[in-house]
């Protein structure tokens, strides 16, 4: 029999309510026999879930708190005994199955956070005015169970029942799941506290979910009431959930010994544990830094993990813990964690499929945004040794992998994202001049050269062959390059002609024409030409040579035509040519051993919308390095001199605005450029550096091949090599680094992603499939997917996905073929819960 009985095909009729006091009716749910959670949701369907919300929504609101009652109880008799852990673990599956149907109904969404009068108890009105909201106990319940001994965390005492540890006076810092920060015993591994574990905080992340049933806000302002409390002082286990967590997912090994094929041989009960541990974490950490203080941390090295001295931080006690982590050995602790499971992906062995490769790396990509932007020290750690290429390595690798793949724009954004972050730092851009060695499979050529190479090599091939919705990426890779360009000491030949094969690109008249902020591209390629000519010409004669062979650009450039004829014959040669770039022109070498080439998503991969990302005037702010290499924040107003004397390259805001001033639009609303608006930018092209380079090596040069006869380039670049342009170019212009400034903006792009990603990733049990979420749309890929019953109060609106620019596509994987419908397939159960009792009667 199913749960709401035969009778759900009647809508609209009231049923008789079950009496709270009906214990023998409820037990039904919890107490009978073990079942798993995928049982829960095969037994308890979604349509009939809605039928009993609105036939019988007191049976519904009863079961909701029969069922965190005994999640109360349980934690505080301390589940000593086995049948007390079976009622948990069924309490704690069926509000993960209920939960997000409460969600998202708005008239329901505040029934968690009213109190239940009288509750089941014999007290009177006093009681029930001191009585916490639904949802405050839920949590703190599930709190307590997370240090509950023997049913989540290893006994300290060999215990009866009658000995057991008394829960309310235990000290669950010292049961701390796993060595790491603030904790240095290393628990025993116990396979049943894993899994009891996972289940609640399977539940913890359903509670956190109701963020899934709002849509975006514009101002990113309103704060998750679940995290909000949660991460409060009311919980008296943060500190130890928190140290738990982040442990949990830093210390994790998937390869352990390295046995090959162990992954086949023996079921890995961690890391559902840790991937199940990372989200929740991630979801805590779900804080805007742009809204409020920034966390602070003082010089004080004290011997505690997070220092007491320091000052107040966020009222989220997570972000607070996170913002306080200060020592050395935790810091090599997390970094040394996370850079092992981003790398786990790239392995190679001999023996095909012979290693365990883990699937939530955007989890971890989050995780460590959120690291950087919320501990300083951090952020600082991390680039004062060559370990940040471990972390860049594998970014590049899922940026070139995931380029061809509609449906994982969002890691693409993540991925750029930590890299702009990285890039306003001069530490990174010292640290990618070291040699790259590691031989990762990518589709990319063979080469030898530093990280740096690596970096243009695989932003040469997101723009030149990735699909249309990264155009606007295109500014925030080449703000990179620029950021990190006056530190390169010796681009490879390879690198040094992607560059100029970028340039070359972009400034073909139809490109720069065919759309008002395309011109910025060419100003930031500029840019980096400029600052490495001026600051590290010396070992760069790779790229002077490229800038001598491919001149013609240049002068192209600085001749640019302005009259209306010529803008309207540029336009004209684009509709002959609608690819806006190609590989003709670029080298090509063979590509890695070992790699294949990225490939769009396969069909019915499951997406998710994203919010529109801010400009890159909104993402960065500009900075001056001093002499002594400090940064000084620059007015956005203000002006620098490039290194002609002109005035830098305008801010994008103001592109627009000159835009609407000197552009024409068309009847069908397209943009039209016009003289005007082409000679506004046009005469602040910084060509003169190059311009004077170009007049000095050229005739040089020349001359060098006439007299010896030079035929071969090894010869001109020795040449080069030794030659100066001490006293011949402008006075160098001042190093601008564009830092990444957190913004609700961002912020809200977060938390889309971090919940689309959440979203696709649970899927067995899929908790979130088929209910109306607001914050994300989701795009069903192929017809093997269902489309929702009538009844089931899905949105009625047609299912798209945002249009670029106001959004883009996200994430992984493709799960819509299983069994015709993921959650939803028959079970033939002759065990388990059986059929559970109606609440329609």
């Amino acid at each position: 029999m199913a749960w709401g009985g035969p009778q759900v095909g009647r809508p609209g009729q009231r049923r008789t309510p079950v009496e709270a006091t009906d214990d023998a009716f409820w037990d039904q749910f919890w107490a009978d026999t073990a079942t798993s959670v995928q049982d829960v949701f095969a037994l308890v369907p979604a349509a009939e879930i809605r039928a009993v919300r609105e036939e019988s929504p007191s049976n519904l609101a009863t079961l909701c708190y029969k069922a965190v009652e005994k999640l109360v109880q349980g934690a505080e008799s301390g589940c000593h005994s086995e049948k007390e852990k079976q009622i948990v673990l069924n309490c704690s599956r069926l509000l993960t199955r209920v939960l997000p149907y409460i969600f998202e109904d708005p008239d329901w969404r505040g029934f968690f956070w009213s109190t239940v009068p009288g509750a089941g108890r014999a007290g009177g009105e006093e009681e029930d005015e001191n009585a916490r909201p639904l949802a405050e106990s839920l949590l703190l319940a599930i709190a307590d169970l997370l240090f509950c001994p023997d049913f989540t965390v290893q006994s300290h005492r060999r215990s009866t029942v009658d000995s057991a540890e008394d829960v309310h006076s235990l000290d669950s810092c010292e049961y701390i799941w796993e060595a790491g920060v603030g904790f240095a015993h290393s628990p025993q591994p116990n396979y049943i506290h894993d899994v009891n574990r996972m289940e609640l905080l399977k539940l913890l992340l359903t509670c956190f979910s109701e963020a899934m049933y709002l849509p975006p806000a514009p101002d990113s302002g309103g704060t998750n009431p679940w995290v909000q409390f949660f991460c409060s002082t009311e919980n008296r286990h943060a500190l130890p959930l928190f140290t738990s967590l982040l442990n949990t997912v830093c210390a994790y090994d998937p390869v352990g010994y390295g046995i090959p094929y162990n992954h086949l041989l023996f079921s890995d009960y961690r890391e559902p544990l840790v991937e199940e541990a990372a989200q929740v974490l991630i979801v805590t950490l779900d804080h805007d830094s742009a809204t409020s203080a920034s966390p602070t941390v003082d010089g004080t090295t004290t011997g505690t993990a997070m220092d007491d001295t320091d000052p107040p931080g966020p009222e989220n006690l997570f972000v607070n813990y996170l913002s306080r982590i200060h020592r050395e050995e935790d810091f090599q602790f997390i970094l040394k964690g996370i850079a092992r499971l981003l790398s786990n992906p790239l392995l190679q062995t001999y023996l095909p499929n012979s290693t365990k490769k883990i699937q939530f790396h955007q989890e971890l990509l989050v995780l460590f945004w959120k690291l950087c932007d919320f501990n300083k020290k951090f952020l600082f750690f991390v680039l004062k040794s060559s370990d940040v290429l471990d972390i860049l390595v594998p970014i590049l690798y899922f940026l070139n992998d995931a380029r061809a793949d509609h449906s994982r724009v969002g890691l693409m954004h993540i991925g750029v994202f930590i890299l702009l972050l990285l890039s306003g730092e001069r530490n990174f851009g010292v640290r990618l001049n070291k040699p790259y060695s590691v031989r990762v499979p990518m589709d990319i050529p063979v080469f030898t050269g530093t990280h740096a190479d690596l970096l243009i090599v695989v932003f040469h091939k997101i723009i030149t062959s990735g699909h249309q919705r990264l155009q606007p990426l295109f500014d925030c890779l080449l703000t990179i390059v620029v950021n990190v360009s006056p530190y390169l000491k010796s681009l490879s030949m390879l690198a040094a002609n992607k560059l100029l094969h970028l340039l070359e690109a972009f400034s073909t008249t139809w490109f720069l024409f065919s759309a008002a902020q395309n011109h910025h591209l060419v100003f930031f390629l500029l840019e980096a030409f400029n600052n490495i000519i001026q600051y590290q010409f010396d070992g760069n004669s790779n790229l002077v040579y490229a800038i001598i062979r491919k001149r013609s650009v240049f002068h192209q450039l600085a001749n640019l035509p302005t009259d209306p004829p010529a803008i309207h014959k540029a336009l004209q040669r684009r509709r002959r040519a609608p690819e806006p770039l190609s590989r003709t022109g670029s080298q090509e070498g063979a590509s890695m051993e070992g790699s294949r080439p990225a490939a769009p998503a396969e069909p019915g991969t499951l997406k998710t919308s994203l919010v529109a990302t801010p400009g890159i005037d909104k993402l960065t702010e500009k900075s001056q390095v001093s002499e002594d290499g400090t940064l000084r924040s620059l007015e956005p107003a203000s002006q620098q001199s490039s290194s002609d004397g002109s005035p830098a390259m305008e801010e994008p805001d103001q592109a627009w605005r000159e835009q609407r001033r000197l552009s024409s639009a068309s009847a069908s609303g397209q943009w039209s450029p016009t003289s005007e608006w082409v000679l506004s930018w046009k005469s602040k092209l910084p060509l003169q550096t190059i311009m004077r380079l170009l007049q000095v090596l050229v005739p040089q040069v020349e001359k060098i091949c006439i007299d010896k006869g030079l035929t071969d380039e090894s010869e001109i670049l020795r040449f080069l090599q030794h030659g100066t342009l001490v006293g011949l170019l402008p006075v160098p212009h001042p190093i601008l680094i564009r830092k990444y400034q957190a913004n609700s903006g961002t912020a809200m792009w977060f938390r889309t992603y971090m919940w689309g990603v959440i979203y696709l990733r649970n899927v067995d049990p899929p908790v979130w499939y088929d209910t109306d979420v607001k914050l994300f749309e989701i795009q069903r890929g192929c017809r093997l997917w269902p489309e929702p019953p009538p009844h089931s109060g899905s949105p009625s609106r047609p299912v798209s996905v945002l249009p670029i620019p106001r959004g883009h596509q996200v994430t992984e994987p493709s799960w819509v073929a299983q069994q015709g419908a993921v959650g939803c397939s028959v079970r033939h159960l002759g065990r388990g819960m059986g059929a559970l009792p109606r609440l329609l009667t």
